[in-house]
C-alpha cells in the first residue's frame, strides 16, 4: 500500500512544532524550485539570445505575474475553505469546494487565455515595451497564454492539496514540472536533430509542455491512488458551482490577491526611486534584491503552512492550537529567516559578488544597503505568519489595509521626505521602517482584532460527514 493510500493525517493532530516544520519545508522547496526555474531560463535567454530577448521576456513576465497574482487569492481562499471543511470533518463541503473551484478555474483560465492571445501586443504596448524587445515578448507571451489554462488549474490543485494537509505531493510534481521545463528550454529554443529551433517561442513552449504533463500526471496520480478529495462519477454534480462557495472564493480571495499586488506595485515604485540615483545604485539594488528574494522564502513558506494548518484547526474549533500555531510559526520565522540573514551578513561581499563585478562602485553600494535593510525582513516575516493565521478564519481585509498603509503610506513618503538630505539611504531605511510598522500593526490586530469571529462562508453548504479518525485517502 502506497503512502497516499494509507492515511492522510489531519493538521489538527500531533505535535505542532514538528507538524508545522514538516509541512512548511515542502512548500519552501516548491518556492525555491520556481525561482530556480526562472533563473535558469533567464540565463539561457540572456546569454544566447541577447539583451533585447531578455528584456522582452522580462516585460512579458510582469504581465504573467499580474495574471497569476490575480488568482492567487482565489486559490488561497480554496485552500482555507478545504482546510476548514476537513477540520470540521465535513467531507460534503470539502468536495463542494473542490467542484466549484474546478468549474471556476476552468472557465476563468479559458477566458483569460482567449483574451490574452488576441490582445498580446496591445498589453505589451500599454506596458511601454521597447520595439526591439516587443518582437521577442509578443510571440513568447502569446504561447504563455496558450499554457494559461494548465497553469491556472495546476496552481488550484496544488493549493487544494495543501489545504488538505498534503504539501509533499505538490512538491513532487513541482519538481517534475521544473525539471522538464529546464530540460526542454534549450532543446526547443535551439533545436536538436529532427526538433526545429523555435527561438524565444521555444522557451514558452517548454512551459506549456512541462505544465501540461505535470497537470495530467498529478490528476492521474490522485485518481489512481483514490485521493479522498477526488470527485467520483456519482459526485460530478458538485461541479455545478455553489453560489455561497463561489461568492466566498471571489470576495474573500480578491483581498488576498490584492495583497500581492500592493507588494509588487510598491516594489515598482521603489525601483523608480532607485533609478533616479543612476545605474550603479540600480545595479546595487538589483543584486541585493536577488538575495532578498531568497531571504523572504522561509517566511512566505511558513505563512502558507500556518494558514493551511490554522484553517483546519479553526474548522475543528481548536482555538488553543491556533494560538500555539501562531507562536511556533513566528519562532520558526526568526530561526530560519534569521539564519539566512546571518549568513548574508557574514558573507555579504561574496554573496553580492555572484551578481556584481568584484571591483566596482555597485558592489560597495550593495554591501552598504544590505547592512541597512536586510535584517528588517525578520519583521516582515512576522507579519506574513500572523497574516496566515488571521486569514484562516476569513479575516482578509485587515491584512490588506495594513500592507497598504505600511508599503504605500509609510515607506514611499519617508523616502521622498529624506532623499534631499541623506540621498539613497532614505530608500534603504524606508524598508526597516515599513517592515516594523507592518509587524506592529499585524501584532495589534492579532491580539485585539475581531479575526476570530470572521467567517469564510456566510452559510453552511453541506452536511457534515462522520469522521472519527483521520481521513483515509480512499474515503468515498
Amino acid at each position: 500500500m502506497s503512502a497516499l493510500a494509507a492515511r492522510q493525517p489531519l493538521l489538527t493532530e500531533g505535535p505542532i512544532a514538528r507538524t508545522l516544520l514538516m509541512f512548511a519545508l515542502p512548500i519552501l522547496g516548491s518556492t525555491v524550485l520556481q525561482s530556480l526555474n526562472a533563473s535558469v531560463n533567464a540565463m539561457w535567454i540572456g546569454h544566447f539570445m541577447g539583451e533585447s530577448a531578455l528584456g522582452g521576456v522580462s516585460n512579458a513576465s510582469l504581465i504573467v505575474f499580474l495574471l497569476l497574482t490575480a488568482v492567487f487569492g482565489v486559490s488561497m481562499a480554496s485552500t482555507i475553505l478545504v482546510g476548514q471543511s476537513l477540520g470540521a470533518r465535513n467531507m460534503v463541503e470539502a468536495k463542494r469546494v473542490v467542484g466549484t473551484g474546478v468549474s471556476f478555474f476552468v472557465a476563468l483560465s479559458v477566458a483569460v487565455s482567449v483574451f490574452g492571445y488576441f490582445n498580446t501586443e496591445w498589453m505589451l504596448r500599454q506596458l511601454g515595451t521597447p520595439p526591439d524587445a516587443l518582437s521577442y515578448a509578443a510571440p513568447y507571451l502569446r504561447m504563455i497564454f496558450v499554457a494559461m489554462p494548465s497553469m491556472y488549474f495546476y496552481n488550484f490543485l496544488m493549493m487544494t492539496l495543501r489545504g488538505a494537509g498534503d504539501a509533499r505531493t505538490p512538491l513532487a510534481f513541482m519538481a517534475m514540472s521544473v525539471l522538464l521545463d529546464i530540460a526542454l528550454n534549450p532543446l526547443l529554443m535551439f533545436g536538436w536533430g529532427p526538433i526545429p529551433a523555435m527561438g524565444i517561442v521555444g522557451s514558452s513552449t517548454a512551459t506549456l509542455i512541462s505544465q501540461s504533463i505535470a497537470l495530467i500526471a498529478l490528476i492521474t496520480t490522485l485518481y489512481a491512488r483514490k485521493h479522498f478529495l477526488r470527485l467520483t462519477r456519482a459526485e460530478l454534480a458538485y461541479l455545478r458551482p455553489d453560489a455561497t462557495i463561489l461568492r466566498s472564493l471571489i470576495f474573500k480571495g480578491l483581498p488576498m490577491g490584492l495583497q500581492m499586488i500592493v507588494i509588487s506595485s510598491s516594489a515598482m515604485l521603489m525601483m523608480r526611486l532607485v533609478n533616479g540615483f543612476g545605474s550603479h545604485t540600480t545595479a546595487a539594488y538589483g543584486a541585493a534584491s536577488q538575495l532578498w528574494n531568497y531571504v523572504q522564502m522561509p517566511a512566505m513558506a511558513i505563512g502558507a503552512a500556518v494558514s493551511s494548518m490554522a484553517a483546519q484547526n479553526v474548522g475543528a474549533q481548536l482555538w488553543d492550537r491556533v494560538s500555539r500555531i501562531a507562536k511556533v510559526g513566528v519562532a520558526y520565522n526568526f530561526l530560519l529567516s534569521g539564519a539566512l540573514i546571518a549568513v548574508i551578513y557574514v558573507f555579504n561581499r561574496a554573496a553580492l559578488n555572484l551578481f556584481l563585478p568584484g571591483h566596482g562602485e555597485a558592489l560597495t553600494l550593495a554591501q552598504h544597503l544590505n547592512m541597512i535593510a536586510v535584517w528588517s525582513f525578520m519583521f516582515f516575516g512576522v507579519t506574513f505568519v500572523l497574516f496566515g493565521v488571521v486569514r484562516s478564519t476569513g479575516a482578509v481585509w485587515p491584512p490588506l489595509i495594513i500592507l497598504t498603509i505600511s508599503m504605500w503610506l509609510i515607506r514611499p513618503p519617508f523616502a521622498y521626505a529624506l532623499m534631499p538630505s541623506i540621498g539613497a539611504d532614505a530608500i534603504w531605511w524606508s524598508f526597516p521602517l515599513g517592515s516594523l510598522a507592518s509587524m506592529l500593526m499585524a501584532m495589534a490586530y492579532y491580539r485585539r482584532g475581531g479575526w476570530r469571529k470572521a467567517r469564510m462562508l456566510s452559510a453552511p453548504v453541506g452536511k457534515p460527514a462522520t469522521m472519527d479518525k483521520p481521513l483515509p485517502v480512499g474515503a468515498e
